[in-house]
Order: C-alpha cells, then structure tokens, then sequence
C-alpha cells in the first residue's frame, strides 16, 4: 500500500501513464526516517516554507527564514524550529495546535536541490530550546512521517545577496521591523513595542511603507 498515493492520483497516473515511475519514486526516494545527508541539508537552509491546514480545513504556506542551522534535525525522526517575532497572527502557529499534519519544503537555489518533508507538528510552551534560541517566542517540533529529494529541474539559480538585517543574532541589537514603524498601527501594537518607533527611525505612512517594499529597502 503506498504512503503517498490515493484513488485520486491513480486516476491521473492513469491518465498520464505515470503508475510506475510514481511508484518507483517512491520505492526508492520516499523515507520515514532523517539520514545524514538529510540532515545536513535540512540544518544548512535558511529558509523553508511551511504548509499548515486551518480551522476551516483551507491549506496556508508561509516562509520561515533565519541564519543557517535555525532549523534543527534534533533526530532521525524530529526537526524542530523556531518562531521568531511576526506580524501577531500566530497563523502557522495556530493552526499546528487544531491540525498537526504539516509539510515543508526546502530549497537551496544557488545548487539548485529540494527536498519535501511530511510529518506531525507540536508546540510545549516549556519547549527547551526556547532557552537556546535568542527571541525564539515559540519552537515548533515536527515528528517526521516521510522524506524525500525532488527533482530540482526547474528551480533557478539565484546567488544569496545578503542575511536579512531582521534575524535575531547575539552580536546586535534586532532592529524593530519596518512595519511596526506605520503610523496608523501604533496604538495597536503589542506592549513591549509601543514607543519603540519613535526611537528608532519614527514614524512613517503606509504609503511609505509600501513604497520601501516595492524599492527593496532594507529596512522595510
């Protein structure tokens, strides 16, 4: 019985003739445990995107970056990341707590290579890393259920320009996120940021914002 495959991908390798080339992917790429090369691949990305399922049952993919090494291959079976300071959704984080069924993608461009993992995710507010990762507000376990290489036949080349000045290192100060600097949000803001603005660049427009984004300015 396969892991992956249900009736409704039969009915398009069917269609397509694909069954046994689906089939033999995975036979031999399809794993349920992290091997050393895995691992390595997984604790060299900085950045993946993570596929949750919410409470209507509506799938959401987000990007989660940080330095390299953010995202732990703790074993052969778990993987653990952190959650760092975002835009007060807690999407992702909300949504693992009433589905755990996740699914991660990482890429390296500048290879280029990809791989997929699938697995089970859990969230302990006592979590331990937390004390390990500097402004980790929550760790986000993941117990894998299948891993496996894609094809990195049509991902681009792209060359890595530079970390963004957002990741949280122990050598400086994380600056405030460019957003939190929009004028019309500042009542709004979670305690621990009211008046940061006004002490770190001030205030500006959406507008402006906006603009920042649109021109790539590093401190948008």
């Amino acid at each position: 019985m396969s892991r992956l495959y249900g009736p409704q991908h039969r009915v398009l390798q069917d269609q397509h003739d694909t069954r046994r080339i689906a089939d033999k992917i995975e036979e031999l790429a399809v794993h349920t445990e992290l091997g050393d090369m895995d691992r390595a691949f997984i604790e060299s990305r900085d950045m993946f995107f993570l596929s949750t399922i919410d409470h209507e049952g509506r799938p959401t993919v987000s990007y989660k970056g940080g330095d390299p090494g953010f995202v732990r291959a703790v074993d052969s079976r778990t993987i653990a990341f952190p959650l760092f300071d975002g835009n007060g959704m807690f999407y992702s984080a909300g949504n693992v707590t009433g589905n755990a069924k996740v699914g991660l993608l990482f890429i390296d461009f500048a290879t280029p290579n990809r791989m997929r993992v699938q697995g089970e995710a859990s969230i302990d507010p006592n979590d331990p890393l937390l004390m390990d990762v500097i402004e980790a507000q929550i760790i986000v376990r993941v117990k894998v259920t299948e891993v496996w290489p894609n094809c990195p036949r049509y991902v681009p080349r792209y060359d890595k320009v530079k970390p963004s000045r957002y990741v949280p290192r122990a050598d400086c100060d994380t600056p405030l996120a460019g957003w939190k600097r929009i004028d019309l949000i500042q009542a709004d803001l979670p305690a621990k940021d009211q008046g940061r603005a006004a002490r770190e660049g001030g205030l500006i427009s959406i507008e402006a914002w906006f603009g920042k984004v649109g021109t790539g300015a590093e401190d948008a």
